[in-house]
Order: structure tokens, then sequence, then C-alpha cells
């Protein structure tokens, strides 16, 4: 659609005011000849000029042109009216915008009376018709600046009410001008009934006077007769030093904070069965038996080591389960203090204790919700709070420090222990009735040294992430240093593999790495080896002696007497006069 045809009822407007004022046939086209406007006698002749050979040479020219002899002049030569067309004058004024030519106003007069008027006015009708394409042309800039802004309009309303947090716009006398859908939704309100309200009917609180941005802050509102808490955040908007209006955005406090926590936790980190590194035949059966369990909605124990990859397993296990689309929240249930590790898990209410919250916290259970909970270190629970953990195991409820009202929830709990946690059942350390609920589907992680086949595979892995990572020109491990890692046995399990090889990779300069580039705990631990097999075959050697001198002894040195001793030994009698050679027996006397 043209320029022109956009304010079509104003080029009408305009045409009609011109043919009123000169007494003239009047013609407003666009650059395709369409008639956008005009006088009757003019519109009569259709909705598009056939011939318009004059037109294209404004256009093409954007200056305007007075035609004296319509059919005789040389642009009309290619014209099919030559010589034979129903106008006898024109005068042609260019409509500009933007450095192009978007139209033509056209003055015409079709008999004697209107071709001596138009000639004898020429000038000064052209001077008006310049004013008039000057007033099209800002109508047209209007119209598309117009069109901008509605359609910038239409796109901020998309966004605004695409975000997932609620916004308040308000003027300069906390008056709300505008409020977006989720807004609408969390105050329990309809957007057009509260347009023009006091924002403070909402927010009490709310102040810009200071001119200054503030939040994110926790402020208390009531819905329907509720009260909620909301993370809020206010920026004025200045205009010449002037305070015309502010924003305000809102969003669930608990939302909020799961949100928060899901960005700071290493939640992104997304592992799979795959990502953990073993072929063996006691780790296929872990993984096997992980993968099915991670189908259901069942409590996991994961047993284990230090170090061998409990924590792995378990967002292995979240990221297969019905749950992995909700957030995996860990807790060291070891590393947090005895007194802060009830609110951390269960969290508190307003007022808990000193120091607490004004908005209160959700705790981790509350933060996991939809998602998992994994209770790393499960075996240092303290006692006197596992009734409370087997309460939230069995009823899927949780009731926040200080609070009194049960806070219902749909998390997937996996808990994991290096300790033996039936011996402690024995001992009283832990109560048997959560051992029981946590172990629905123990799970097992063997030891590195118990599946010492996957160690080749796992140096391989390892030497790979860490050359990368260090730009290190290191191509593996020498024959010696691969057979001292495959026995040696690894108290720290997987973990201390791992930086052992990351040890190795930065301290090496060589192609290859050695037992010399291994850390100090592994070569003592060579070192001692090595004694020992020194030490082992020293002993060896000496008892051999001691029963060759008492065959000797028993049977005699001549040649009958070594047969016997060969024959007794199980050894051919070369091989008895070399071990005689080798111990240094002197058997010349014998």
């Amino acid at each position: 659609m043209s320029y022109l045809m956009e304010i079509k009822e104003t080029v009408q407007q305009v045409a009609e005011a011109i043919a009123a004022v000169l007494k003239v046939e009047v013609e407003i086209i666009d650059t395709e000849h369409n008639r956008i406007g005009g006088t009757p006698s003019v519109l009569s002749l259709g909705r598009k000029q056939q011939w318009g050979y004059v037109n294209e040479h404004v256009i093409k020219t954007r200056q305007h042109f007075v035609l004296t002899n319509p059919g005789s002049h040389t642009i009309c030569q290619v014209c099919e009216l030559k010589n034979n067309c129903y106008c006898k004058v024109g005068i042609f004024c260019p409509i500009n915008y933007e450095d192009k030519c978007i139209g033509i106003i056209n003055l015409m007069g079709f008999d004697t009376h209107q071709q001596r008027t138009l000639l004898e006015n020429t000038e000064k009708y052209m001077e008006f018709l310049v004013h008039m394409a000057s007033l099209l042309s800002s109508k047209v800039a209007e119209h598309k600046t117009l069109k901008t802004l509605l359609c910038t309009k239409k796109q901020l309303e998309v966004i605004v009410n695409a975000l997932h947090e609620g916004i308040i716009a308000v003027d300069e006398n906390c008056r709300i001008t505008c409020i977006n859908k989720k807004g609408a939704r969390m105050l329990g309100v309809i957007p057009s009934e509260v347009i023009g309200q006091p924002i403070t009917n909402f927010f009490p609180e709310f102040d810009i006077t200071g001119g200054n941005s503030k939040g994110p802050q926790i402020v208390q509102v009531f819905v329907d007769n509720k009260k909620i808490s909301l993370l809020c955040s206010i920026y004025p908007i200045i205009s010449r030093g002037k305070i015309i209006g502010a924003v305000q955005t809102f969003q669930d406090y608990k939302v909020a904070h799961k949100q928060a926590y899901k960005l700071t936790a290493n939640n992104y980190i997304m592992y799979t069965f795959d990502d953990i590194i073993g072929t063996s035949k006691v780790m296929m059966e872990a993984k096997e038996k992980a993968r099915q369990a991670a189908q259901g909605f069942f409590t996991i124990l994961i047993e284990g080591e230090s170090g061998t990859g409990k924590e792995l397993f378990a967002r292995a296990i979240h990221n297969e389960s019905p749950f992995r689309e909700g957030p995996f929240v860990p807790i060291n249930c070891s590393a947090i203090p005895e007194s802060l590790l009830e609110s951390e898990l269960f969290g508190y209410e307003p007022g808990a204790f000193t120091g607490a919250r004004a908005g209160g916290k959700p705790g981790k259970f509350e933060l996991a919700d939809g998602g998992t909970l994994f209770l790393d270190e499960i075996g240092e629970f303290p006692l006197h709070l596992q009734a409370k953990l087997l309460r939230v195991l069995e009823d899927r409820v949780v009731e926040r420090v200080g609070g009194t009202k049960p806070r219902p929830i749909n998390a997937r709990i996996i808990a994991a222990t290096n300790r033996n946690l039936f011996k402690m059942v024995e001992s009283g350390e832990f109560r048997a009735d959560l051992y029981y609920r946590l172990s629905t589907i123990p799970i097992s992680i063997p030891a590195l040294r118990e599946r010492k086949e996957d160690i080749p595979v796992l140096l391989e892995y390892l030497l790979n992430k860490y050359v990368k990572m260090m730009k290190k020109k290191v191509k593996g491990f020498t024959s010696d240093a691969i057979n001292l890692l495959i026995n040696y046995p690894w108290p720290g399990n997987v973990r201390e593999l791992e930086n052992t090889v990351e040890y190795a990779v930065c301290f090496t300069n060589d192609e290859w790495i050695s037992i010399n580039n291994l850390p100090q705990r592994i070569q003592k631990y060579h070192a001692k080896l090595s004694e020992k097999e020194v030490d082992l075959k020293s002993k060896k050697l000496q008892v051999e002696r001691e029963t060759i001198l008492e065959l000797l002894e028993k049977y005699g040195t001549s040649v009958e007497g070594k047969n016997k001793i060969a024959q007794v030994l199980g050894i051919s009698r070369a091989t008895l006069y070399r071990k005689i050679k080798k111990l240094g027996l002197n058997t010349s006397s014998r």
C-alpha cells in the first residue's frame, strides 16, 4: 500500500479544498498512477490513469511541471492521446517525502475557461500546490510516526505480558497507568479496573520521592485477605530533572528464591549415565540398577566410599527421572553446622529466631519442590532431627522452624552415605525407621580398587580433559606408570585418581607421564612395593639355598646323589647345577 493510500481520506479532503478554492479540476495520484483523490469529473475517468507520461517525468525529476500544450509537447509524442488529449492545460506538483516523490497533485483544465484561469494564475496556483503537497507530506510523516508508535506499543505490550514477573507503571501522581497480565493475576485484579487507581491501594509503602531506584526488597501485601511476600523493585522515570512516573516490578518471593538458587547451585550441569565412565561388570550393574530406579518416585539410598561419584549418580538419576524438569538441590549434611541444619533444610518463619529474615526463608525441601533433593552424607544427620526428616518422607509435608502450617512438597529424595548405616542403626546412632524409609532402593557404588579394569579408560578420559584444559602436549602414560596406577589401592577412589592425573599433567614437561611425574604419595607406595619385592626375592633365595644344602647333606654330592636331588625338586640336573652355582654352594668337598 502506498503512503498516500494510507491517508486516503486526508488526500480526498485536500483535493476538495483545492478545487473549492481554485475552481479547477484536481487529481492526486501516487507513484503507481492510482487516483487517491480528486474532483468527481476526474475520478469518473477510473481508479487508475491509463496514460501518465508527464507524471512519470515529474516523479523522476521531483520538480513541478506546467503543460500548456497537451498532445503536442515532446513528452506527449509517445502517448496514445497525441493531438487528441482531453486535457487542455495541466499543472503538476510533486509530493516529496524523505527525498523521494510519493505522488503528484495535478490541476487540469478541460474547457477554455479553465484553461485561461490556469494559464493566467500559474505561479500563484503553483505556490498554493507546493503548500498543499507539503501538508500531505507532513500528514504522511505523522501517519508513519503514529503507525510506528502503535506498533511499538503493541510490541511492548507483548513483551511486558510475556515477562514472568508483575509490572506496574504509574504517573507522577503515583496513579496506575499500566499493569501487565502477570501482575494483575498476582494481585487478583482486572487490568482495566485498576487503571487510574493509586498504587498505594495495593502497595501501601510505595514511594518515589527520592528519585532513586529501590530494591529488590521483600514487601508483604494482601491478596484476597491472604498475606503474600513479594520481591519488589522500583525504577523512577525522570525527565529534565523531574519525576514523571515510575515502574515497579514484583514477583513471588518463593519463586524468585528458587530461581536464584537454580542459577547459583550449578543446577545447569546436566549429567546422564553416559557421563559415568566405566565398563566393568560391577559398574555396569550399578548403572543399570540406578537407571531403572530413576523411572519411579521411590526414595533412593546411594552407598559408597568417598570419591566414588555418588553425587554424579544422583544427578544422572535426576536427569532421567520424571522430576528432570524441576531443580536438583544438593545439601551436604556434614558441611552445615548442626545448629543451622534444621533451618537450612526445613526453612523458617519470620521472627523464628534472632537474625531471621523479615519475610522468612524457604528451606531446601521447598526449593526442591517438583525436582530432586540430594541429601549427601546422610549418616551425619543429627539424631534429634531424624524424626522430623522421617515425617517429611512419610507425609510429604514440611514445617518451617517457628511455623505451625504444614507445607506440601513433591520432591524426589536421594540420600547418600559413605558410612554403614545398618551398623549405625544397631549402635543407636541412626533411627531404624528412617533407615528403612531411606533405603527403599539401595544402590552400591563400587570402590575403584574393585573395578581396576576401568582405570585405563578413566586415565584416558581424564588425560584428554586436562591436556585440553592446560594446553599441554602430553600423549599418555608410560607402561610402568599405568601398571603402578592400576595396582595402587586408591583410598580416595575416582576423586583421587582425577587429582593425580591433574597433578601429573601439570608437572610433566615430556610427552609421556612417567612414575616420577606422579604425586609423592604414589611414588612412595611404589618404593615400598619395590622394597617388598626385593625382600621377598631375597627370602625366596635363602629358603632355596637352605633346602638344597639339606638335600646335599642327605644324598651327597656324587652324580647319583645330585640326580636324586633333582628328582626330589622336580627339576633337571642341569637346572640344579645352575642353582648350585648361582647360590654359591661349594660342592667340591662333598
